[in-house]
C-alpha cells in the first residue's frame, strides 16, 4: 500500500508543480510590475508626507486656532466654500480642508492650511514630483500604465479596462499559484520539513536561488493570499458581488434612472421648518465636541458638510497609531441641532462585516496600522521576486540534461 500512496502523491504533486509552473510563467512580467508599484504604494503617505513634508507638517506655536476660525479665513483666502475637513489630532500637522468653488462638480479641491497662522500652504491641485511619481505607481499597480495610453488600445473596452482586466487575470494566476505552491513545498518525509524552512547559504547559487523562492514564500504565505484573494476585487464586477456577499456586506444596486422616473415631491412643512431652524454658519467645534463625546478616544476627524442645509452631517473618526486597528467609527449628525441621527461603530459590526468593510486596509496592509503595513510591504517586496526566482528554477531544470549509460555490451567491447 505504501508504494501506491506514494505514486499517487508523486502524481498529485506533479499535477499541482504543473499548474504553479505555467501560472507563473504566464503571469510572471505582470505580477512583477504590479508587485513592485505595490511594494512601493504601501508607503504611499509616508512618501508623500516626507517628500512634501511643507505641506502635512508645521510648526507648534502657541496655541491652534479653532477650526471656525480656520475656516473662516480659508473661504475669504480660496473665494470657494468649505464642504469637508480633515483634523489631526498631532498638534504638529496641518488642517486639510476641501472646498469647491460655487457649481464646481466633483470632489473639490484639498487646501493645506497651518492651524497656528492660517496660513494657505498649498492645495491638491499643485502638482508636485512626487504626486507625479505616486501617480505612475498607482496607475501601474491598478492599469498597467495603459491608461496613460491617449489611443485605444482595443475598439471593444477602454485601455483602462484593458489594464484592469490583465491585471485581475494576473493576480488569480498568482492566487493559484500560492495555493498550488503551497502543496508542493510540503515534503514527503517530516524530517526533510527543516529544509524547507532555511536556506542552504552555503550551497551554489542554483540552490540558494532554490531555498530563497521556497522559504520566503512560505514565511510570507499569509500576506500574499491576502493580499492575491482581494486584488480581484476591483478588477471584476463579479468577484466585488462575491466578496460582498461573502461577508455579508452586499446591497442591491438601485435600478438605473430610478430616480429620474419619479415626480420630484414638493418639501413638506416638516422639512420646510427643519431648513429654517437650521443656523446659517455650522460649527465645527461644536461638530468635534458632539463627536468627542459620542466616541471618546483620540484620533483623527473627518467631516463633511452637506450641501443641502436638511441633509445630515457626516463625520469619522478612526484611531492612529503603530498598533492602530483600520475601520473608522461613522456617525450623521443633525444639522439643526446636531442630534445624532445615526451612529455607525466598526466594533459594533458582526465580525463578517469588519472583514468584508476591510477590504482595502487588508490589500494594502494598515489592517493593523504600521505594525502590519512593514509585514506587507516585506511580503510584496518577496512577491515582486517570485516570479524571477521562479523562472530561474525552471530554467535551471529545463537545461539539465539526462545521463546517458552506455549499455552493458558496450562497455564489454570496450573493456576488451
Amino acid at each position: 500500500m505504501q508504494p501506491n500512496k506514494t505514486t499517487a502523491w508523486k502524481s498529485i504533486r506533479n499535477v499541482f508543480d504543473q499548474i504553479h509552473l505555467y501560472a507563473g510563467l504566464i503571469s510572471g512580467l505582470v505580477v512583477i510590475a504590479v508587485c513592485l508599484s505595490g511594494t512601493i504604494y504601501v508607503y504611499n503617505t509616508e512618501i508623500r508626507e516626507f517628500m512634501d513634508s511643507e505641506l502635512y507638517f508645521v510648526e507648534e506655536s502657541g496655541t491652534r486656532l479653532s477650526a471656525d476660525e480656520l475656516k473662516s479665513e480659508v473661504e475669504k483666502s480660496s473665494e470657494s466654500k468649505v464642504v469637508g475637513l480633515m483634523w489631526n489630532e498631532d498638534t504638529d500637522r496641518s488642517v486639510q480642508f476641501t472646498l469647491k468653488k460655487e457649481g464646481e462638480e466633483g470632489r473639490g479641491s484639498t487646501f493645506y492650511v497651518n492651524p497656528y497662522t492660517a496660513e494657505i500652504l498649498g492645495n491638491s491641485s499643485d502638482k508636485t514630483a512626487t504626486t507625479e511619481f505616486m501617480g505612475y505607481m498607482f496607475s501601474l499597480h491598478r492599469w498597467l500604465l495603459l491608461d496613460r495610453i491617449e489611443e485605444p488600445i482595443l475598439e471593444s473596452m477602454g485601455n483602462r479596462d484593458l489594464g484592469r482586466f490583465i491585471n485581475g487575470v494576473a493576480t488569480l494566476l498568482f492566487l493559484l499559484g500560492v495555493i498550488t505552491g503551497i502543496v508542493i513545498w510540503v515534503p514527503n518525509k517530516v524530517k526533510s520539513w527543516k529544509q524547507g524552512l532555511k536556506v542552504k547559504w552555503s550551497g551554489n547559487w542554483k540552490r540558494v536561488n532554490h531555498d530563497l523562492h521556497n522559504t520566503l514564500a512560505f514565511y510570507s504565505l499569509i500576506a500574499l493570499f491576502i493580499m492575491a484573494a482581494t486584488g480581484p476585487f476591483w478588477s471584476y464586477t463579479w468577484y466585488r458581488e462575491g466578496w460582498q456577499k461573502t461577508w455579508d456586506i452586499y446591497q442591491e444596486p438601485a435600478p438605473r434612472g430610478e430616480n429620474a422616473e419619479k415626480p420630484k415631491s414638493e418639501p413638506t412643512a416638516e422639512v420646510i421648518e427643519a431648513a429654517e431652524s437650521i443656523p446659517a454658519v455650522l460649527s465645527l467645534e461644536d461638530i468635534f465636541a458632539k463627536t468627542n463625546a459620542e466616541l471618546p478616544y483620540e484620533g483623527n476627524i473627518r467631516v463633511s458638510l452637506p450641501s443641502n442645509p436638511s441633509d445630515p452631517i457626516s463625520v469619522s473618526k478612526y484611531k492612529t497609531g503603530f498598533f492602530a486597528r483600520s475601520g473608522s467609527d461613522q456617525l450623521k449628525l443633525s444639522a439643526a441641532d446636531l442630534s445624532i441621527m445615526e451612529a455607525n461603530l466598526f466594533s459594533d459590526l458582526p465580525w463578517r462585516q469588519q472583514v468584508g468593510r476591510s477590504v482595502k486596509s487588508l490589500h494594502v496592509g494598515d489592517i493593523f496600522g504600521q505594525f502590519s503595513k512593514f509585514l506587507w510591504f516585506v511580503a510584496c517586496l518577496i512577491a515582486t521576486s517570485l516570479p524571477i526566482t521562479g523562472t530561474l528554477i525552471w530554467w535551471n531544470k529545463r537545461k539539465k540534461k539526462p545521463s546517458k549509460k552506455k549499455p552493458a555490451q558496450s562497455r564489454v567491447a570496450e573493456m576488451a
